[in-house]
């Protein structure tokens, strides 16, 4: 069971969850989309609810989709496990920064509402390296050659492959030290893709702690496919 509202903890997960996923091309919000019968956001918070060092998690969401996610939650059982919601804005950046306002935590795990397969031996890990570090994200080496492109379509160079990481989630921080990134962020004006980007214009180090090939994001109707045959591989394997 979670923490009570107004307990200090220590582990927090913070999920936006604002987006639409047009590149689902779904129609609706992809992260109500199934999953071996259940929507991925479920299958996502079932993760973190069973994980014990978890105390606390914040879920960002669209005024538009609160009604269908509280619903989500109730019919789940997991509304009593203390989940609790907050509007979302309008970037994956704006929604992040405002869960971290209502969180409690010292440490902060920031992870994407569609990655369902993370495991808690990875969890475990992150954990570990981020009260080492103060910031830690999860990665695995790329398996493919990279070229850099001009927007002409003309191949620029070839960085080295065995030091490009495809970084993942979730991605763990202090939690003041990522609130006073997303600030800075915000005076500078600047996008980030991820979290890590913005603690990395601090100056701080980002340590990587190797993730799981299956730890996939589901962007894609493909990836949806891919999703379903990850889920019969692990069958009845503990998260």
């Amino acid at each position: 069971m979670l923490k009570g509202d107004f307990e200090q903890v220590s582990v927090g997960v913070i999920i936006p969850a604002a987006g639409k996923g047009k590149r689902m091309g779904a129609g609706q919000s992809k992260q109500f989309l199934h999953l071996a019968g259940e929507p991925i956001l479920i299958r996502t918070l079932q993760v973190f609810v069973t994980h014990p060092a978890v105390d606390e998690i914040v879920v960002a969401v669209s005024q538009d989709d609160w009604e269908q996610t509280v619903q989500l939650l109730d019919a789940s059982g997991l509304a009593e496990k203390g989940i609790r919601l907050v509007t979302g804005g309008a970037e994956r950046q704006h929604s992040v920064y405002r869960a971290l306002k209502e969180s409690r935590s010292e440490w902060v795990l920031v992870h994407d509402a569609v990655r369902p397969f993370v495991t808690h031996d990875r969890i475990n890990a992150l954990l570990d390296a981020v009260k080492m570090h103060g910031a830690a994200v999860l990665a695995v080496p790329l398996k493919d050659t990279v070229k850099e492109v001009s927007n002409a379509g003309v191949v620029e160079g070839t960085p080295d492959r065995s030091r490009l990481w495809a970084v993942q989630t979730p991605q763990a921080f202090r939690r003041e030290l990522l609130l006073e990134a997303h600030e800075r962020g915000q005076a500078a004006g600047l996008f980030a893709t991820d979290d890590a980007m913005l603690v990395e214009e601090m100056g701080i180090d980002v340590r990587v702690v190797e993730g799981d090939y299956t730890n996939i994001k589901l962007t894609t109707p493909d990836d949806r496919i891919v999703a379903e045959a990850i889920w019969k591989m692990r069958g009845t394997q503990d998260v």
